[in-house]
Parts: C-alpha cells; structure tokens; sequence
C-alpha cells in the first residue's frame, strides 16, 4: 500500500491527480503495457503505435492477436504526431492509441499545445490513450514535458512508467500503472479485471517495492541535474559534431536518451540500407548504432547519448571517418563529369572532417579540425 501511494503522490506532484486505488505496481514498464494492451484490446482490433517508436508495442500485441497500424511522427518538425495521418489510421476497431513523450528512439518531447491536439483527436473518436512516459523529465533543451494525464479532462489515460530511466535503475524491474479518469469512463470491473491481469506473475520485487517511497521522495534534485546536464551536453556534442559529416543529418532531441541519424543513402550507393549502413560500420570502425529499420523507420540510425565524452568523441571521429571513405557525389556532379567527357569514378571523396576538439559545459563551443584525429 505504502509503495502505491508514493506512485500516486509522485504523479500528483507532476500535475496528474492520483489516488492509491489508480495504481497498479508491476514488474517494470515493459509488463505495465502488457497489463495495459491486454485489458484495453481484443484480438482482431487494433491499437495504434508510432513510426518510428518503440518495437516492443508491437510484440505485445501480435503475441495477443492484436492488430498495431502506425501513426507517423515527423522528423522536420520535432517529430511531432502527424495527426493528419493518426485520424486516417483510426477505424471502428480502434481500442488505443499509444503516445510515448520524451519518446525512443526520437527524443522528440511534446509541447501543452500538441497535447491537447492528440487529446482533442482521442476524445472525438472515444479512444482511451495510453501514456508511455517511462523518459518523463529527462527533458533539456529548454523543453518541458507535459504528462497527457495533467492535460486531460475528459480522454482516459493509462500512463505507464518506471524507476527505470530517470532513477537509473533498469535492473531492478519496478513499473507502474496510473488509471487517469476525471470523466469516469473506465467501470469498477475493468479496475478489478487490470488488478486480476497483474495475478497472473509474481509481482515486482518486495524489497525494491520497500524502497520505492524513500526513491521518488528523498531522490535529491541535484541527481537529476547532473543526468539531464550529461545528456543535453552529449546531445550538443554529437549534433554538432555529426551535422559536420557528409551523407548524415542529425535531428537534435529535446528528451530522452537517443538521437536519430538521417541517412542520404542517394550518396552511399555501396549501402542498399541503414542495416548495411550500420553493419558495415561496426566491421569496419567497431561503432554500434542501431538501424532505424529496428523502430520501422528505414533510413536512419538511434545513437545512445549516456557514453562518456571521450567515447562519444571518438566514436563521432570513426563515423566520419567512415562515412569520408564511401560517400559518393550527387548525380547532377556525376552528370557534370559526363558532359565534359570525362570518366567519373567516385569512389572515395575527400572531405572537411569537423572534429569537436573541445565542447564547454552548457554551451557546446567547438574547434574544427580538417582532416586532424583526435589525440
């Protein structure tokens, strides 16, 4: 009871007004959308997911026999919800609609206005929303996240979260549900039937459940500060360093762990896609980034933004490096090389390489070196 309350204060702090009897404490936030999924669709109806989002939505419910359709978020503008194309995909067999801010793998966070937008969409249609804010304030940039759930007066909201992230423990599998209702849509028995779902396991770790009141009320704020500052230094950092990379352009996030790569694959005609991209990266400059085509977003490529700095510098360098050795020119070049007769063999192109030298704390100053390795 001790560690549910401490939940619902710690949501009700955060704007999103929640009693004991709201809560449902799972085995991290990964079970909570499978309590979530389970109770809220049937098989052969559907929920809808982002593109790119998270692959796990999809796991669970096909596991389920339950339909995912993709609403699409767009890069060019923060990666906000292309609500447009969301509408499009809801159909009368539409059970939810999942939202994830500060989301994975775009890092892209939403502002109050395009929560209400989505809320606005949910509340026509009468499609209950499920809030996967598992990142919630891990947010720089001068950004704010707003839970949908403190947004909210008449969608339902199943918000989902964990100790996972912004408590930096992962391991210790601690997740939860908070049942948002203000306009009382969801019945006694659909509470009871998400209380009976979580009977199926064990529950989540008696110790850590023990803990949980001292982790979200005595956490101090300065440990807070210090992972959000890491992160929007790292962000910068890999940004700046990585829009000075030909073939590549980076989309700078406003929360979250990860930064998405564009791809040009037009000017790396060795690569067919990003998988071959990023295999070929990691064989030959031993650099991990995983392929979008992971998050149904072929093209790019998720970096990780919690390495140390002087990996994450090092790593940018062997990208370069690496992208230097097989980007080709723009088709318009190689016609200008055919119309003077000339045989256009592009296959190196020589290049500036921007080296990020030196990045001051909280303002992401660089030198550019040409061509220089790091020391």
């Amino acid at each position: 009871m001790e560690a549910r309350q401490a939940v619902a204060d710690y949501s009700t702090s955060m704007g999103a007004p929640a009693s004991v009897q709201d809560v449902v404490l799972t085995s991290g936030c990964s079970q909570a959308l499978e309590l979530v999924i389970t109770l809220l669709a049937n098989p052969g109806q559907n929920i809808l997911v982002p593109r790119p989002g998270f692959p796990l939505y999809q796991t669970l419910a096909h596991s389920m026999g339950i339909e995912t359709k993709f609403y699409d978020l767009q890069p060019e503008n923060d990666w906000k919800v292309d609500v447009g194309h969301m509408i499009s995909q809801i159909d009368g067999e539409t059970a939810a609609i999942i939202i994830n801010s500060p989301s994975n793998p775009c890092g892209g966070v939403f502002s109050r206005e395009h929560v209400q937008e989505i809320i606005d969409v949910c509340d026509m249609y009468r499609i209950p929303i499920i809030a996967d804010e598992v990142y919630e304030h891990v947010v720089y940039n001068d950004k704010e996240h707003y839970p949908f759930a403190s947004v909210s007066e008449t969608v339902p909201v199943f918000t989902v979260s964990s100790i996972s992230k912004r408590f930096l423990v992962p391991g210790w599998r601690l997740g939860w549900v908070i049942v948002h209702d203000r306009a009382g849509a969801i019945t006694d028995d659909m509470r009871r039937c998400l209380t009976s779902l979580t009977q199926r396991t064990l529950g989540p770790c008696s110790i850590v459940q023990g803990a949980l009141p001292d982790i979200l009320k005595s956490t101090p704020q300065s440990s807070f500060d210090f992972t959000t500052q890491l992160v929007q230094n790292n962000s910068r950092m890999f940004y700046e360093l990585i829009s000075g990379t030909k073939g590549l352009k980076p989309i700078e996030p406003a929360g979250a762990l990860y930064m998405m790569v564009k791809i040009d694959l037009n000017n790396f005609p060795t690569f067919k896609s990003d998988i071959e991209f990023t295999e070929s990266l990691m064989s030959e400059e031993s650099v991990f980034c995983l392929p979008a085509s992971c998050f149904s977003m072929p093209g790019f490529f998720r970096i990780v933004l919690c390495v140390p700095k002087d990996k994450a510098i090092e790593a940018c360098e062997r990208i370069a490096l690496f992208c230097q050795r097989h980007y080709q020119c723009d088709d318009h070049l190689t016609t200008s090389f055919k119309k003077t007769g000339k045989v256009a063999i592009l296959s190196r192109i020589t290049s500036s390489v921007y080296l990020l030298n030196n990045v001051q704390t909280g303002e992401g100053n660089s030198r550019i070196a040409n061509n220089q390795r790091l020391p």
